[in-house]
């Protein structure tokens, strides 16, 4: 999913590309991705583009008149800059914003089309597509604290969590937590003073680290090569590759439809984070540190080998 750092390039781009520019059209492929009826589509069409914001991980494109155009990518949603009214693919496109200097082309990968597009009228119909999280390169460590203590949440879920930070996702998370060395299930008010003021730090030096990456990676293009998986992640994505810190292998849990990354010496004091579906094969045994964990993998290889021994 683009979070934070992808979005704020992808709204660079956007700036230099469409503002001050009428937006002649929106192309809808299918039924799925528009989520909305009033105003209608043809009631943007013409509008000047005013400017753009970051709504959490949406981007609002700002007309005449207070119209918004609200883009949720989800997890597989991408942004193409192409060409003037270019076919958009027929796989994987969703639509397209017709400019008259160009056509920005939404895609998404995969089967399950989740990505929105949604228009709103005026300031009040706006405020409710951002979901109020804290925008955390311009709170202060009070205004950080204080949110996350609010709720008592793991801290992985507090970071992650739309209505207590803003754009800040699964990827970014694992990165934050391996800078701060904390441990992505300490519960957020068992932090310490200390801990609170590091998580704060790291999270703002992480984002402000990937936004000047991925700037720097774009340079005058249009970001085509958004992913939540970087070669210059320290943790996610990186399974069993080493710490870039410590050298000892990534741990990865994972749930749901999420994961979580993380270095086992640099961030749970060298111990190991169950793993519901590996717990599940070792019958509850989990292993509490990367030896143990080692030594019952070879002993599980072992015993499968000679069970399919004639």
């Amino acid at each position: 999913m683009p979070e934070l750092p992808d979005i704020t390039v992808y709204l660079e781009a956007l700036r230099a590309r469409i503002v001050g520019r009428p937006l002649l059209r929106i192309r809808v492929a299918g039924p799925s991705w528009l989520r909305s009826v009033d105003p209608p589509l043809a009631a943007v069409e013409g509008r000047r583009v005013r400017g753009l914001r970051r709504l959490g991980k949406r981007i609002a494109i700002e007309l005449d008149g207070e119209l918004f155009v609200v883009l949720h990518l989800m997890i597989a949603g991408r942004l193409h800059w192409k060409p003037l009214a270019r076919e958009r693919p027929k796989t994987r496109g969703l639509g397209a914003l017709d400019f008259a200097n160009g056509t920005l082309l939404v895609t998404e990968a995969g089967t399950r089309k989740r990505a929105t597009l949604a228009l709103a009228r005026g300031a009040a119909a706006l405020a409710e597509h951002d979901p109020g999280g804290l925008e955390p390169l311009e709170a202060d460590l009070a205004a950080f604290a204080e949110r996350l203590r609010r709720e008592n949440h793991t801290v992985k879920r507090a970071l992650t969590d739309p209505h207590v930070l803003s754009g800040i996702g699964n990827a970014y998370s694992d990165e934050i937590l391996h800078r701060a060395r904390l441990s992505p299930f300490k519960q957020t008010q068992r932090l310490g003073e200390d801990e609170m003021k590091d998580l704060f730090e790291a999270t703002r030096a992480t984002l402000v680290e990937w936004i000047a990456r991925l700037r720097a990676e774009a340079g005058d293009d249009f970001p085509e090569r958004v992913t939540a998986f970087r070669p210059g992640m320290a943790v996610h994505g990186r399974y069993r590759e080493p710490c870039p810190r410590c050298g000892a292998p990534v741990q990865r849990i994972a749930y749901a439809e999420n994961e979580a990354n993380y270095c086992a010496p640099c961030q749970t004091g060298g111990k190991l984070l169950a793993d519901r579906a590996l717990s599940r094969l070792l019958r509850g045994d989990w292993p509490r540190t990367l030896e143990e964990l080692e030594l019952r993998k070879a002993e599980l290889r072992k015993s499968g080998a000679a069970e399919a021994a004639p």
